[in-house]
């Protein structure tokens, strides 16, 4: 993958430089074991920016904000309105094994953590 970025950025530095940005992520997908479904749902920044647009939609008729909890209460609704439009991911069957996964490694990590 890194030769592959070598050769990139000689030809687009711009390509390579995304390449990078998502290289370590995509090697950790790998590393969890992840399935192919649920890697080509989580490589993609689209469903938590699909969630901004709806929360720019819901807010963009405030012409002031108040202090306080005004503005939690605007993304509040906002999300709920968001909520409505989700969709099942590609690969969700796969979601409890990543989980269980993450757990173990937090664990793990936690446990060497407490050991130092």
């Amino acid at each position: 993958m890194e030769r592959i970025q070598r050769e990139l950025r000689e030809v687009n530095p711009s390509a390579a430089r995304s390449l990078a940005e998502g290289l370590e992520e995509t090697l950790t997908l790998h590393r969890l074991k992840a399935s192919p479904e649920l890697r080509r749902t989580l490589r993609s920044t689209n469903p938590i920016e699909s969630v901004f647009t709806i929360l720019r939609v819901a807010c963009r008729n405030v012409k002031r904000w108040r202090p306080g909890d005004h503005l939690e209460r605007w993304v509040g609704s906002g999300l709920v309105v968001a909520e409505g439009q989700f969709r099942r991911i590609v690969g969700h069957r796969a979601l409890p094994g990543l989980i269980a996964v993450l757990d173990r490694h937090s664990e793990t990590g936690r446990a060497a953590s407490s050991a130092a």
